[in-house]
């Protein structure tokens, strides 16, 4: 995932809500949200070509998302693919430390009731408070302004007593650029950058591949739905977690 906001034990009713976009490269396959077979209870999509996925619920009660951290001016390490990380932590199989080389990430992962918060750029991992939280390219709550402007308008939305889908999805349709004079700098040229700075991003080869919703209610009742836009496409499953 490149771009995530959480509502993590604020909204009365759905303790957890999340929303992501994939941007990845065009020509990379992949299949949509789907019931692992060899990995029973995992619903996620599956990267084919290393073997991980971005973003996966369990039907015993765990997530868990990740993010690439986006800073060009560091050699690219020659590791495991980070996907694997969210496959270990869905399955609970995540160990405590990883000194292994790879390329910066932030995971966010755990049981729903227990979230943690990982990146291998700080060397740390600690509970997720309370709270509406954003996460993109960098750490996380990094004020990045397409990351403010979700967190901005997600939070307004789950104020709701009963939050909708569409107007969720809707958030991150968002297409808006970024001032020049408040872009990251990640090692990348101006153009680039602000090719980079939409919620929503449509580029040559490389763009949003789909948008994920996850709620999860007080008694366990989720929600998970996948929007696919290259193929385009929709899962939806309804799941009744443990609690």
């Amino acid at each position: 995932m490149c771009l995530i906001a959480l509502a993590y034990q604020v909204h009365l009713c759905f303790p957890l809500i999340v929303l992501a976009n994939r941007d990845e490269f065009l020509e990379r396959p992949a299949r949509p949200a789907h019931f692992w077979q060899d990995k029973p209870g995992i619903l996620a999509g599956r990267d084919e070509r290393a073997g991980g996925t971005w973003l996966g619920l369990t039907t015993y009660g765990r997530f868990a998302a990740l993010t690439n951290h986006r800073d060009l001016r560091q050699p690219a390490a020659q590791g495991p693919s980070r996907g694997q990380l969210v496959v270990h932590a869905l399955e609970g199989a995540l160990e405590p430390t990883d000194e292994r080389p790879m390329d910066g990430y932030n995971l966010i992962h755990g049981p729903v009731t227990a979230l943690k918060y990982r990146t291998n750029i700080l060397g740390t991992e600690e509970f997720l408070p309370p709270g509406i939280h954003g996460l993109s390219n960098a750490l996380l709550n990094t004020p990045w302004p397409k990351v403010e402007r979700l967190k901005h308008a997600f939070a307004g939305l789950v104020q709701s007593p009963d939050p909708q889908p569409e107007r969720l999805f809707d958030l991150l349709l968002d297409r808006s650029f970024a001032p020049v004079d408040r872009l990251p700098d990640t090692g990348l040229d101006v153009t680039r950058e602000r090719e980079l700075s939409p919620a929503f991003i449509a580029m040559p080869g490389y763009g949003t591949r789909c948008s994920t919703l996850v709620m999860v209610d007080k008694d366990g009742g989720t929600l998970f739905e996948e929007r696919t836009y290259q193929p385009p496409g929709i899962v939806a499953e309804r799941l009744k977690l443990p609690r």
